[in-house]
């Protein structure tokens, strides 16, 4: 990926943008783009395409307008695959499925996709045949939650520890699954409801069976029809009889035939049935389901078999053992399936044995994330072998400390719950943080979109996602394109990433939504600049400002000089008088450099020197929309313009009794004189548009940087045509 040629028409608020940027010149480009220009278009519109929904990018208004947005890698169209947006504002955003994919080698990866594959596969046949036989809805499921308890446990594990439970001689399951163990839980919902009658009919079920001939209760050595069904289907076949064995009941009763074993089994069932106070508790609780119509087919159920209610006192006991018995069913199926895993399984941990070798990348991510970022919260992995060898999701935990007290374990929902909006940017740039690292394996080099990354950041935070963008752009793994409107932002990352001035853009748009992408400028120290250029009309004027702060930071402001310059911005009874040299002058005293230089336009009236520069620069064919002192000029002149206009209606005022923030309150006594007055609409946009205070340090020029040159040439001359 050396080059990307891109030609954006009606995407949503960018009208046209056609640009190559030439990644043989530098891994990163950066982009300073005032708010409204074209960052979130830009973003968004690459965003688009990098989810194949490049049909969605349209004008955000006039839906009517054809769009297209042609975006080449190397002369070919962009892989979508290629280009990832990384926005902090994105909350839906979630990698830690991609953890797993850069935990191992490709090969070892690729192996461990193909044993699971084909462990699924038989799963899936496996899980048809127990479907069949239980009848439950989602067969797996049930299964997991029966033996798992709790636990992440997987369903080959699950079968490997059953399997030897399994039995040839099992008692057939007679009902669906689903109509006992019901996935609401309205049927263990309904017997704890009704514990004490249940345990009345267990309890009178024990009493008779204690004075059977052949069913014993003794303490807790149970004999009942559980275990007389079990010796009937062991002895089915009639081969324990048949080689010479025979049972003696305790009151000498000789069984030497299966047939008669049944008879008298079935014989002591139906005196346990027929006795009265068996049936009156029973009658208790059948008439407590019938009064419950979602319990209708455990109803039927028990009418059929009344005995069940003795093993429902154990829920899920009797649960675990409804299964075993449907896994009996199929047999040397769930043994062939067990077996075979168990061969798996050895290669599996080998490979996770292997891959082991790498979970250090997993910690060295979250101890970056950990050590750089400053929020009141550290991450922790919790599964990470869980990871590779269920093929289960990063689980990430959180531990919260407001420094007072000890750390508390937090998920997500409940860490984002209390987390201030830049804290939580530090959290969604941590998913982002595993999306890179995974693309890092990759041999193509990913297109990576930065979209007003900082925003809302304190500084710490800031420096530490520069930081890591600075490791991006240094590996070279990465194209990588900046996008922000936050000026000190701009020149940090510039400075940190030693980018060059060509591949550094200001964005600016004219008014057909057509952007341009000019030369970067003021990286650096920009008074210095100025100082040089001291002979330019334009930077001479913008520098009334730096030395006029200079005087006020190193003396005061009721020094001479200090005033004097105030009246080169505020139109004061002396403004009028001020030529350029006596303000050249001010320059050479306090500025060292200066000493022994000349200007070529001494004898000029400062203000109307100030007029006639915003005048030209108001006419200005081709001019240049980044400059700052053409703004600065605008700035000064469209302030003494409405000072002048606001003076003129003013009739009388005494501007000496105004010591401070003259515009202001000129404009409010205008306001208060004249409420209806047309000019007021005016007069608000030079309130709003110009700055209050021009200071020397740059990051206070950033709103005029920000600010459209053409608004401005607009409101000069519109306060120009006030009368």
């Amino acid at each position: 990926m050396d080059k990307i040629k891109i030609d954006l028409t009606n995407c949503f608020g960018i009208g046209k943008l056609s640009h190559e940027f030439d990644f043989t010149k530098s891994n990163t480009f950066l982009i300073y783009a005032p708010n409204g220009t074209m960052k979130t278009s830009f973003a968004h519109t690459f965003d688009l395409i990098s989810k194949k929904n490049a049909d969605k990018i349209c004008d955000r208004v006039y839906s009517s307008r054809p769009s297209e947005a042609i975006v080449l890698e190397d002369g070919n169209d962009i892989d979508p695959e290629k280009v990832l947006v990384i926005n902090a504002e994105d909350t839906s955003f979630d990698a830690s499925s991609k953890i797993s994919s850069f935990l191992a080698s490709k090969e070892l990866k690729k192996r461990y996709d193909e044993i699971y594959v084909d462990l699924n596969e038989r799963k899936v046949e496996f899980i048809k045949k127990l479907k069949t036989i239980s009848q439950s809805t989602d067969c797996e499921s049930e299964f997991l939650n029966t033996f798992s308890e709790g636990t992440n446990t997987s369903f080959f594990e699950l079968l490997l520890v059953n399997v030897d439970l399994l039995q040839e001689n099992f008692e057939k399951v007679t009902f669906r699954y689903n109509d006992i163990f019901d996935k609401k839980g309205n049927v263990e919902k309904f017997l704890a409801k009704n514990k004490a009658t249940l345990n009345q009919y267990v309890t009178d079920y024990k009493n008779i069976i204690s004075k059977s001939k052949f069913f014993n209760q003794t303490g807790e050595n149970n004999f009942g029809t559980y275990q007389a069904n079990e010796i009937i289907n062991s002895t089915a076949d009639n081969a324990f009889f048949k080689a010479g064995h025979k049972f003696v009941l305790e009151d000498g009763t000789e069984i030497d035939d299966y047939e008669k074993l049944k008879q008298i089994v079935q014989e002591e069932i139906q005196n346990i049935l027929k006795d009265e106070k068996l049936q009156k508790a029973f009658d208790k609780l059948d008439k407590a389901i019938g009064a419950n119509v979602e319990l209708r087919a455990f109803k039927r159920i028990i009418e059929k078999d009344n005995l069940l209610l003795v093993r429902l006192e154990d829920y899920n006991k009797f649960k675990k053992e409804v299964w075993v018995n449907y896994l009996s069913e199929i047999r040397v199926e769930a043994e062939e399936l067990s077996n075979y895993y168990k061969e798996q399984k050895k290669e599996l941990e080998a490979i996770i044995k292997e891959a082991k070798k790498e979970f250090d990348l997993w910690n060295k991510i979250i101890k970056t994330f950990n050590d750089r970022f400053y929020v009141p919260f550290k991450v922790i992995l919790v599964n990470q072998e869980d990871i590779v060898l269920k093929q289960e999701t990063a689980n990430l935990e959180f531990e919260y400390s407001d420094g007072d007290d000890s750390p508390i374990r937090q998920n997500r929902d409940s860490l984002l719950s209390v987390l201030s909006k830049g804290e939580q940017r530090a959290y969604f740039i941590l998913q982002f943080l595993f999306e890179i690292e995974s693309r890092k394996q990759n041999a193509d080099k990913s297109l990576l979109i930065f979209d007003d990354i900082a925003d809302s950041f304190d500084y710490k935070n800031k420096f530490a996602i520069i930081e890591y963008i600075k490791d991006l752009h240094n590996l070279g793994s990465f194209r990588i394109i900046i996008l922000t409107h936050n000026f000190d932002f701009y020149r940090t990352v510039a400075s940190r990433l030693y980018l060059r001035r060509e591949v550094i853009y200001m964005a600016t748009k004219s008014k057909g939504k057509h952007i341009n992408l000019h030369n970067g400028q003021y990286l650096k120290h920009i008074f210095t600049y100025f100082i040089d250029k001291f002979n330019d009309p334009k930077i001479f004027i913008s520098l009334i400002t730096f030395v006029r702060n200079l005087i006020e930071y190193s003396e005061s402001d009721s020094c001479d000089q200090y005033l004097t310059l105030t009246n080169c911005l505020h139109k004061k009874e002396i403004s009028s008088e001020l030529t350029a040299q006596n303000i050249f002058d001010i320059y050479k005293n306090r500025l060292v450099k200066l000493n022994g230089k000349t200007i070529t336009f001494g004898e000029e009236n400062l203000i109307q020197m100030i007029f006639n520069t915003a005048d030209s620069i108001s006419k200005e064919t081709n001019i240049d929309e980044i400059l700052l002192e053409n703004k600065i000029v605008l700035a000064i002149a469209i302030r003494l313009r409405a000072e002048e206009y606001l003076i003129s209606r003013l009739i009388g005022i005494d501007l000496t009794k105004i010591t401070s923030n003259q515009t202001q309150e000129l404009y409010k006594d205008y306001k208060s004189k004249f409420p209806l007055s047309s000019a007021l609409m005016t007069l608000d946009k030079v309130n709003l548009m110009t700055p209050e205070n021009i200071h020397m340090n740059a990051f206070m020029f950033e709103p005029l940087i920000d600010m459209s040159v053409y608004h401005l040439i607009d409101l000069y001359r519109e306060v120009g045509d006030l009368k």
